[in-house]
């Protein structure tokens, strides 16, 4: 599926100006069919689940308990 610029932004929760800047650069792949830019849908397909996995591996991180620290006990 295609979308254009305006509706990439709001698929990305981006402002407009910022997919256009990565347009320009080349991050983002898009077809110029005479009027405007398209950009296929299923390119951010993999991006957004790997945000998803880093979302969930940094909330399982930060829920780990902290373990106590050897030295605590130590006498010295």
């Amino acid at each position: 599926m295609y979308l254009t610029i305006k509706e990439t932004a709001e698929y990305l929760s981006m402002p407009i100006s910022y997919v256009q800047s990565l347009i320009l650069q080349n991050k983002i792949r898009t077809v110029f069919d005479g009027e405007q830019h398209l950009i296929n849908q299923d390119q951010f397909a993999t991006h957004l689940e790997q945000l998803e996995r880093y979302k969930k591996q940094i909330a399982e991180w930060l829920s780990e308990p902290i373990p106590e620290d050897i030295d605590v006990k130590d006498e010295d």
